[in-house]
């Protein structure tokens, strides 16, 4: 159950759904999330795990504390993603 507590949502691509569809999934779900009082603290969309250019979309929603915000807040050097720098 996740009323009441704020959630990260990662809408991840399967490599063949372009980038404008999943922002449109993505707006589809955060409004699904706020009519059920869910709190979207934070947000990854994109193509981020993909199955060789496979449509679709998978949605991933993880409870967040103080503690899994810090962690996700902090900084990050990859090949497939960069921030806190």
């Amino acid at each position: 159950d996740f009323t009441g507590a704020p959630v990260i949502a990662m809408l991840n691509g399967m490599g063949g759904t372009p980038l404008i569809e999943l922002y449109l999934m993505y707006g589809e779900v955060a409004a699904l999330l706020d009519a059920a009082g869910v709190t979207i603290a934070r947000n990854l969309v994109g193509n981020y795990i993909t199955s060789l250019d496979m449509a679709g979309c998978s949605l991933t929603l993880v409870k967040a504390d103080d503690d899994i915000l810090g962690l996700w807040d902090a900084p990050v050097v990859t090949a497939g993603l960069r921030w806190g720098l």
